[in-house]
């Protein structure tokens, strides 16, 4: 079905509302959707009328809007697979560290956070579960990209690297050094690259039977204090991680397929 707006079909209009949210979220006000999404107020009310009459978004008294509970009922079992067999494992990483730990995949150019659990350490949050973040400035996204083809690293260091922070990495020779180290040495590191006052280290979930390729990537997130000290947590990292790639190797789908419970998603180049 088409709307009759610059022929863009209703659906896409819909999706567009939600990738709003992802991207500028979680609260959002009826103008600031429409100016986010392009697309007329009138437009804009309409759509998410219906959206909020289904349960996918909800307003609070200010008129503001966020997702609703239905929609992130759904989203959650998603990825239910993944979480129930890598979340017994990052509870331990966590309980053994009481740092941040988090479980993240490669989706297209981002690194996808498909698990976390939080410290009460005060460090500055950059994502969340389901959030997304670039590969380059993170220690996770830089071991994802790390064990990933040559191609796709070469494509990936040819696109315009963006900055969040002044310490982000965005050489590209020099990020291809970087990570021919990160794939020699098994381990990232990341020292306010995404946000100014956190420091993270990263190890790769083996793929069984393939020690050069990583379906996924477990990391803790401290202070940036500490960074001086993040090698310490390195044998509890890759311990987690093989047990983490034992108990994934039952499946007969990859980690990224498990996303959405046995459908094959793209992780191709977005």
């Amino acid at each position: 079905m088409r709307t009759n707006e610059s022929g863009r079909t209703v659906t896409s209009r819909v999706l567009a509302i939600l990738k709003a949210f992802e991207a500028n979220g979680p609260m959002l006000t009826l103008s600031q959707v429409a100016e986010h999404t392009q697309m007329p107020v009138s437009t804009a009310h309409r759509l998410m009328g219906e959206l909020e009459e289904w349960g996918a978004l909800a307003r609070d008294d200010n008129g503001r809007y966020h997702v609703g509970l239905r929609l992130w009922g759904l989203a959650q079992s998603g990825g239910v697979r993944l979480r129930d067999s890598a979340r017994p494992f990052l509870q331990d990483l966590f309980s053994l560290t009481q740092e941040t730990a988090h479980l993240a995949i490669r989706e297209g150019s981002e690194a996808l956070y498909v698990d976390r659990i939080y410290s009460s350490k005060r460090v500055p949050r950059a994502s969340r579960i389901g959030g997304r973040l670039p590969l380059h400035a993170t220690a996770v996204g830089k071991v994802l990209l790390a064990y990933e083809a040559p191609w796709f690293r070469d494509a990936y260091l040819h696109e315009h690297l963006e900055a969040p922070t002044k310490r982000t990495h965005v050489n590209p020779e020099a990020l291809a050094r970087e990570l021919a180290q990160i794939a020699d040495q098994g381990f990232a590191i990341a020292h306010e690259e995404v946000r100014v006052g956190a420091c993270s280290i990263a190890v790769p979930v083996p793929v069984r039977g393939r020690p050069d390729a990583t379906e996924a990537a477990i990391g803790l997130v401290l202070p940036a204090p500490q960074s001086s000290n993040l090698t310490r947590h390195l044998p509890v990292l890759t311990g987690t991680a093989t047990r983490i790639e034992a108990a994934i190797a039952r499946y007969p789908f990859t980690m990224t397929s498990q996303l959405t419970g046995g459908a094959t998603t793209s992780t191709g180049w977005k």
